[in-house]
């Protein structure tokens, strides 16, 4: 583990540090948020995942989420939205490749060696938290757009490690989106089949989910016809899940959305954590 940079932030620490990934085969950043308490012991964790074009730093640096976890005692991470570096598979265009990775693992050539980002949040992210004062039993996941979409499908594939999910409007249903199909297919393959298994509201109808769920969606969201929100209601319904699906009028899929939620999403997962 290596520190690259650590701050004072709301009576806690705001680091960003490195570390080796073997799911990505080079080395991995994330930020993380140390409220004061952890100086006394281990405290619970939310977990951020940023969308497409992001880094560690966007969500780090402009959702102002440090003030309400302080507030409750909660650790925030930051990771990266893709692998890194001169060997790693990348296109011309923002919607695949480097900071577009999904959040799962590819199966198809030239992404597989590094693209396994589901692998990296779940298994290596996680060994390298251990080395912090955080309790690992106490972790929730959130996220915005494509890391919306990996929020609510690795808490849905992996009931067991998050207490609850929330998403700033994510992609709740790629594989009927071009913010999905596209990508499925060169990191997947073309065999539809693999796809649902990684599809937010595919994911709802086959499994159900029974832990809380929240989704903020504006109304203004310039990609709305993108993100299937209505798609995923439905799945919520049908699942009878715990899910609260708020349309915010006006908004649109920009920080100063996020911005403005943030508060009530950290409080959402306070309440899973702490129950």
């Amino acid at each position: 583990m290596d520190t690259i940079s650590e701050n004072k932030c709301f009576g806690g620490t705001q680091g960003v540090y490195s570390h080796a990934s073997a799911a990505t085969g080079g080395t991995m950043t994330f930020g993380l948020f140390l409220p004061e308490e952890a100086a006394n012991g281990p405290v619970p964790v939310l977990i951020y995942l940023s969308g497409l074009t992001c880094t560690h730093e966007n969500a780090m640096t402009k959702s102002g989420a440090q003030a309400f976890a302080a507030e409750q005692g909660i650790a925030l991470v930051f990771p990266d939205t893709s692998p890194r570096g001169e060997d790693v598979a990348d296109t011309d265009g923002f919607d695949m490749g480097l900071a577009a990775s999904f959040y799962f693992d590819a199966t198809q050539d030239p992404w597989k060696p590094h693209y396994q980002m589901e692998t990296y949040i779940t298994r290596d992210l996680m060994q390298a938290l251990a080395d912090f004062p955080l309790d690992m039993d106490r972790v929730s996941i959130t996220g915005h757009s494509m890391g919306g979409h990996g929020a609510l499908t690795l808490a849905l594939k992996h009931p067991d490690m998050f207490r609850s999910v929330s998403a700033f409007s994510p992609i709740c249903h790629p594989t009927a989106s071009d913010w999905g199909q596209r990508q499925f297919e060169g990191y997947l393959g073309s065999d539809k089949s693999a796809w649902a298994g990684h599809d937010a509201t595919s994911l709802m109808r086959s499994r159900g989910y029974d832990k809380p769920v929240l989704v903020d969606q504006g109304t203004a969201d310039q990609f709305y016809d993108k993100l299937n929100t209505g798609d995923f209601a439905a799945a919520c319904a049908d699942a009878r899940a715990d899910a609260q699906i708020r349309l915010q009028s006006g908004y649109d899929h920009s920080y100063f959305f996020i911005a403005s939620f943030i508060a009530d999403h950290v409080d959402f997962h306070a309440q899973a954590l702490y129950a």
